[in-house]
């Protein structure tokens, strides 16, 4: 009997097939990026025009998918953040030379540039498809290969448009490989590739939890934090063009970029002529039972109730039992008494946006201070012409970031300012991330610095520079981006493989069922 049940017993535990092909992909990034590493400029940005273009092909094919996949948005804003993270998003950092070593003769310094070499990024389920373009282009201008793990409420349409991009890249010489994503992301499979020794740096965009998770997996990590913005409307403010832009901003996308506006102040004799501009720019404004019963049905539990997330102001407003115009494009609760302790104060990823009123300036920025810290190092915007006002606001408030006279979601992401364009917002030291800044390539990039001694002679027209970069491109031979035969790569053993295989050959004679 013993015997018996020795002989059935599994002689090998089968390993998480999901685990076990992301360390393979992670595997063939290491080697593609070794490869790419050593692509001239002309070759980088031949690719990125190939990225760029087929990208901007399929950006709303994608943003249809991305609204049936995860419910979140409106197709005709995805389609233009897609379209922003193409060829804009290259246009502006085309310039940006992260490839070609700097002399500087006067100081007798020679740099070389050096891709960190395998990304392993986050995309986040409120905007997937930007976030892949943005991140795979990103890795591109710096030479570094990439692996994204998306949200699984959106796993298929990241998956499919990182395969778009893989193409187009591998069509336009890239070493395969360069561009991969998880098809079956989850939090184990996400925890053990942070660890790899594999990777070289994490890019996390998505909610507190994992990026803190990125920060302590023993690897570097180019985090973000979460947003509350304030936007702060002066009485020097045009409040029909102040409400046009607060509008504009809190209903793209039905509001589910974290540099949205989820609190607007004003002063106490500004609030009436505010709630006015905000009616005719296309806002719902509250009365005391509407704004009620959307702190109810949107915080009843505490936390924000998720089923909101992205959502029209129409879809909100039927269930949250209240009456608006089909047209309303955002709901503005209003707080006659800026305080600390109601839930309407916090982020909201959806077209609501709380109205608040002080009695001074004084009342008003440390209102918007207090309410900043729920994102802190984040984002914030200024309406009005007191420039005295906006720089003592701008020094006070918590954040890297003051949009003024502009949209807010739009402008602190790059796309109506001059701001690096962007989908990873840097929260710096008050956020707890590694970097203030809207990430670039060039935080991808770090700069060996060959210095000479001051009193030192140094010839620098003898150094032979030509081997940092080459004007090859791949071959068409995949063999350059995957290991040697007979070698396995890191984590991943010939015992996994045996095990792989042998999960297989039972799931085709329909043995272990």
């Amino acid at each position: 009997m013993n015997e018996h049940v020795t002989m059935d017993a599994p002689r090998l535990s089968v390993p998480d097939r999901a685990i076990s092909s992301a360390r393979m992909k992670v595997e063939r990034a290491a080697w593609a990026a070794r490869y790419y590493r050593n692509f001239s400029r002309e070759a980088v940005l031949a690719i990125a025009e190939a990225v760029a273009r087929a990208g901007y092909e399929k950006a709303g094919h994608f943003a249809d998918l991305a609204v049936a996949e995860t419910g979140f948005g409106v197709v005709e804003h995805k389609k233009i953040k897609n379209e922003l993270c193409t060829h804009e998003l290259l246009d502006y950092y085309r310039d940006m030379d992260l490839v070609t070593p700097r002399i500087d003769k006067e100081r007798k310094i020679v740099e070389l540039p050096k891709p960190a070499g395998v990304v392993f990024a986050l995309a986040p389920a409120t905007n997937p498809v930007a976030t892949v373009y943005y991140k795979a282009m990103l890795a591109i201008l710096s030479r570094n290969a990439i692996v994204i793990s998306p949200h699984p409420v959106a796993k298929s349409v990241s998956a499919a448009a990182a395969r778009l991009l893989a193409e187009a890249a591998e069509a336009a010489g890239a070493p395969s490989g360069l561009i991969q994503c998880v098809e079956e992301p989850s939090i184990p499979l996400v925890q053990d590739i942070m660890s790899s020794d594999r990777i070289n740096v994490i890019v996390a965009t998505g909610g507190t939890a994992m990026v803190r998770a990125a920060y302590s997996s023993g690897n570097p990590a180019l985090g973000v934090g979460p947003g509350n913005a304030v936007a702060y409307v002066d009485t020097t403010a045009r409040a029909d063009a102040a409400a046009r832009c607060l509008v504009e901003s809190k209903s793209f996308d039905n509001s589910i970029l974290c540099t949205n506006e989820s609190v607007v102040l004003t002063l106490d004799q500004n609030r009436g002529n505010m709630e006015r501009a905000l009616r005719t720019a296309g806002a719902h404004v509250c009365n005391e039972a509407d704004t009620d019963r959307l702190r109810d049905y949107l915080f009843g539990g505490h936390g924000i109730n998720l089923e909101a997330i992205g959502k029209s102001a129409a879809w909100i407003a039927e269930r949250a039992g209240i009456r608006v115009s089909p047209s309303a494009k955002i709901l503005v609760p209003v707080v006659a008494t800026p305080g600390q302790d109601d839930f309407l104060f916090r982020e909201k990823l959806c077209p609501v946006l709380t109205l608040t009123s002080a009695v001074d300036f004084q009342q008003a920025l440390t209102f918007a201070k207090h309410t900043a810290r729920r994102g802190a190092g984040h984002s914030a915007a200024f309406h009005g012409e007191d420039t005295a006002r906006l720089v003592r606001y701008s020094q006070e408030m918590p954040v890297y970031r003051v949009v003024v006279n502009a949209p807010c979601s739009q402008g602190a992401a790059g796309f109506a300012t001059y701001l690096p364009p962007s989908f990873t917002i840097g929260t710096g030291f008050a956020g707890r991330s590694s970097i203030g800044e809207n990430l670039g390539p060039h935080h991808l990039v770090q700069w060996t610095r060959i210095a000479y001694g001051k009193e030192v002679p140094a010839d620098l027209h003898e150094i032979d520079l030509s081997t940092v970069s080459s004007d090859r491109s791949a071959p068409r031979d995949l063999a350059v981006a995957t290991p040697p035969a007979g070698r396995e790569p890191s984590g991943f053993s010939r015992d996994d493989l045996r095990q792989l295989i042998l999960e297989e050959l039972r799931s085709l004679n329909g043995a272990g069922k």
